[in-house]
């Protein structure tokens, strides 16, 4: 595919499973939540009603691990019809602060890319979820130095990506986004005229799935991070 990143002088990049591992803890952490509930319920039941119930919280609790925390507990107390234990509960929040205390894991070619790129276009993380966890994990992998500017959004749609690029003063021509989902990182930069590059990670929330048609939106598609740098000049 031929495309002209050749005006790109900002570059900005998802964090969560574009930069480091995200999205396996928390399916690792579904898992062992069903078991804690499997007295009640089904563990196909118990995915699906704690799925219900993390998008029933998103606009009170946000994205992040401690709304998911909050999600899982209220899910316990439905399932179980109030009848789940001190004991659960406390494995649950157990579960949530292992989470949080995970050490990063940067995804393979992270520092090479931005070795390669740092000193070329101006870098900046564009992430959503929990601030203070956000910030945590950008502190522990070791990769702040690279970026003149982080951001951690309460979303990312049109108007969110809008309003920073303004507030930014960078021009959307001259933006390209990376990151692994195309409803939050892709879509909404094609949208507004901003370029946009799909790093696929093999785990994806439901809630960030989406079908697209391929003929109507013009974007690159790589199967790894390094694969970016034999289009950026």
């Amino acid at each position: 595919m031929e495309i002209d990143y050749s005006k790109v002088n900002v570059i900005g990049f998802d964090a969560d499973d574009t930069l480091w591992v995200n999205e396996t803890y928390f399916r690792d952490t579904e898992e062992a939540f069903a078991d804690l509930l499997e007295g009640y319920e089904t563990k196909n039941k118990i995915d699906q009603e704690l799925f219900k119930m993390e998008i029933k919280n998103l606009d009170l609790y946000g994205y992040g691990i401690k709304g998911f925390m909050l999600s899982m507990i209220e899910s316990a107390l439905d399932l179980s019809n109030n009848q789940v234990s001190q004991e659960t509960i406390s494995k649950i929040l157990d579960l949530g602060k292992k989470m949080l205390g995970h050490p990063v894991e940067l995804l393979d070619g992270v520092t090479e890319v931005l070795d390669a790129l740092k000193n070329k276009y101006r870098l900046i993380v564009l992430t959503k979820g929990d601030l203070l966890d956000q910030e945590r994990k950008l502190e522990k992998s070791g990769l702040s130095e690279y970026f003149h500017h982080v951001e951690v959004l309460s979303d990312k749609k049109e108007e969110n990506y809008k309003h920073l690029l303004e507030h930014l003063q960078i021009d959307v021509k001259e933006f390209l986004m990376i990151g692994n989902s195309l409803k939050s990182d892709v879509l909404p930069l094609l949208n507004i005229g901003a370029n946009a590059v799909h790093v696929p990670f093999h785990t994806t929330w439901q809630h960030e799935e989406v079908k697209v048609e391929d003929d109507k939106y013009d974007y690159l598609k790589i199967s790894k991070l390094t694969d970016i740098l034999q289009y950026l000049k």
